[in-house]
């Protein structure tokens, strides 16, 4: 019997030659595109968003506009764009002939971006490519000589094939020329952590993003002001309540491959991010233990200005005086009451401060996101 004849292909497709995704997907390395990480493209939201983002910064323009039927691509809309770079990029390393023109089997693209492979996450799937399809978005980055602005949607056309079942065997789209074309440039790809795939709130998984892209590897790490941070996130939410989220997640430490530490400039709130220097934890699991926002932790980690009481507010009983109540580790943590001594325990880190309270430890190795 003969098999189906697959329908004559539209628009761009009928003149690109298909990339033809093979192998399974958790065997490549993810990799993400620069300029998507340093600035706002996507909404922070799993609710619908319709809001649109204008972003300028040094002269360079991002407007983002989603449309009423599906809204703003989100940032876990996103993980397509980073399997289809990382699917390019490993074949281009490979000497492979690659194309904007994708096909593949939504199988290979949901567990390579740790998804279920249930009815209902092919159906979010198809939610992901009509929003990224709608959402359109205006840059001039990466602009030519003499254009000025670029404007695209994230995906230009897509298409399932079924069965007459209504099974999902296959999926192809065509990726924009502009994304494309950043990703064949490999000044402008990163390698992320798989651990991404699991963090779960809009504003951490941006967070990471731009960790890697500004931190980096460097030791010195980088360090952002909450109010630059949240206008360059793009996030609808109001200044302080993005703060505490920032606050929270510095307390969680849940970002893979970096730490979080809060400081204060002439009362200016900053973020600093660095490599971390300590076996990384699940994502999943709270490092510290602690949902308080804004609480400094033992190691002088994620403080703003919080008095160190605040720790042990919960517990039984909170005194001054030594007890078997009140363990040595939280009166150890005296000496760190000022600003001066809490910001050099956390840049030199003790690991066993009990036992050597006034002992200076070496540096542990430093992580990267390669």
């Amino acid at each position: 019997m003969r098999a189906p004849r697959r329908p004559r292909l539209s628009g761009e497709r009928r003149r690109l030659s298909p990339f033809v995704v093979t192998g399974a997907g958790g065997e490549v390395r993810p990799r993400d595109q620069r300029d998507l990480m340093e600035r706002p493209f996507f909404s922070l939201a799993k609710t619908k968003r319709l809001t649109p983002i204008h972003y300028e910064s040094g002269g360079v323009q991002v407007h983002v506009q989603g449309f009423p039927e599906h809204g703003m691509a989100t940032i876990w809309d996103a993980d397509i764009l980073i399997w289809a770079a990382s699917r390019i990029v490993d074949a281009e390393n490979a000497g492979l002939q690659t194309s904007r023109f994708l096909r593949f089997t939504p199988y290979q693209l949901l567990t390579a971006i740790g998804r279920q492979t249930g009815a209902r996450d092919y159906r979010l799937l198809k939610g992901a490519l009509a929003r990224l399809q709608s959402t359109v978005i205006r840059t001039t980055i990466r602009h030519g000589e003499h254009w000025r602005r670029h404007q695209f949607s994230w995906i230009g056309e897509w298409e399932e094939m079924t069965t007459a079942g209504g099974r999902v065997e296959g999926m192809e789209f065509v990726l924009p020329e502009w994304f494309y074309r950043g990703v064949l440039d490999r000044s402008l790809v990163l390698t992320i952590d798989p651990a991404y795939f699991r963090l779960k709130g809009g504003i951490e998984r941006w967070l990471y993003r731009v960790a890697r892209k500004h931190a980096g590897r460097q030791p010195q790490g980088w360090c952002f002001d909450i109010p630059h941070l949240h206008a360059k996130s793009g996030s609808l939410a109001k200044p302080t309540d993005f703060a505490c989220d920032i606050r929270r997640i510095a307390a969680r430490q849940s970002l893979p491959g970096y730490r979080l530490r809060i400081e204060r400039v002439d009362h200016v709130e900053m973020l600093r991010i660095l490599p971390a220097s300590y076996p990384q934890f699940p994502v999943d699991n709270c490092v510290n233990g602690i949902g308080t926002s804004g609480v400094g932790n033992v190691d002088g980690i994620g403080t703003s200005g919080v008095r160190l009481s605040g720790l042990r507010a919960c517990q039984g009983q909170l005194s001054l005086w030594s007890d078997e109540r009140n363990p040595s580790r939280n009166l150890s943590n005296l000496k760190d009451s000022n600003m001066v001594e809490a910001r050099r325990a956390v840049d030199n880190p003790r690991p066993d401060a009990d036992m050597v309270p006034h002992s200076r430890n070496r540096r542990g190795p430093e992580g990267g996101g390669e």
